[in-house]
């Protein structure tokens, strides 16, 4: 009987070699031509020796995201087994995500692990905490935005449509009429904390996450979830009659990250940062702008 391979993976590098194949399947497998588009590449220096050995390189090439271009490369069709040694081959630099390839097929590719350094054009969803509410100079994603757009003024886009007091529910249902003009490639949601406040809140966030994710990949755009922050329950047990407490809020954040975990995508914990600093939220919920300060500094770690 035949093996199946459920698996299609976009490779554009030294997995498309031969030599590699053999090295990690036992054999070559089967491969077609195939593109990417909005995506380009850059160097990436490996220093993994066993990696060196197998591909014969010290120096792999990496996805970044810019409209208009083109990456050439193919189809690999891969067994679970395959899948999982191609998994163990790719360094720590890498991690495999869903793209949508210029022929419209859905496949797996290794991408940059770290989820906004590949960015370009970003499109920021969520709840007051992401809109900026309480700092003057419009929180953290405004100084990401800040650091984002200076980086490269002509290619770089962040836009923040965060609603205050909205419900991870509501985004799921909103966003995706608003991204097509915007054209994004990269969609990071940081809301559900008043979903956590509400009685019985959490229990449609897989369901709005999947829609969410299926959102993102209409246009080829990686999604990102930030977990919700660290608050002040002694603040924040009835907030304008919602129920904020820390139990639920950490509900909340394992839902998230068994959700993203499972589906392979991007969860950015942001839990720590203000953890036991209740100097840095202003009403126990929303933080002050040193708070934001802080919550942006955290978010750079996965930007460089």
């Amino acid at each position: 009987m035949s093996e199946t391979r459920p698996h299609v993976l976009f490779s554009f590098g030294t997995l498309m070699d031969p030599k590699v194949q053999k090295t990690l399947f036992g054999q070559t497998v089967p491969s077609f031509p195939a593109s990417l588009a909005g995506y380009t590449t850059r160097p990436l220096k490996i220093t993994d020796p066993e990696v060196i050995a197998a591909s014969g390189l010290d120096v792999h090439l990496t996805l970044e995201r810019k409209i208009g271009a083109v990456v050439e490369g193919a189809v690999l069709h891969l067994t679970d087994h395959e899948l999982a040694a191609a998994d163990a081959y790719e360094v720590d630099d890498y991690i495999r995500r869903r793209v949508v390839l210029a022929s419209g097929e859905s496949a797996w590719a290794y991408l940059d692990a770290k989820p906004l350094r590949p960015s370009a054009r970003i499109v920021i969803v969520g709840d007051s905490i992401a809109y900026g509410r309480c700092d003057p100079q419009g929180g953290w994603a405004s100084h990401l935005a800040s650091a984002h757009i200076a980086e490269n003024e002509t290619d770089h886009r962040v836009f923040n449509l965060a609603i205050p007091g909205i419900t991870l529910a509501d985004v799921s249902e909103q966003t995706p009429t608003l991204l097509a003009p915007r054209r994004p490639d990269t969609l990071v949601v940081a809301a559900g904390i008043n979903d956590s406040a509400l009685p019985d809140g959490l229990a449609p966030i897989a369901d709005a996450l999947q829609n969410l994710a299926a959102a993102a990949h209409t246009h080829n755009a990686r999604l990102v979830v930030l977990g919700p922050i660290w608050l002040d329950e002694e603040r924040t047990s009835n907030y304008e009659g919602l129920c904020f407490t820390r139990e639920r809020a950490l509900a909340l954040r394992a839902s998230l990250r068994a959700w993203c975990d499972e589906n392979h995508v991007d969860f950015v914990d942001m839990w720590e940062p203000l953890r036991d600093k209740p100097d840095l939220l202003l009403d126990g919920i929303h933080p002050t702008p040193t708070g934001h300060q802080a919550l942006y500094h955290h978010l750079t770690a996965h930007t460089r």
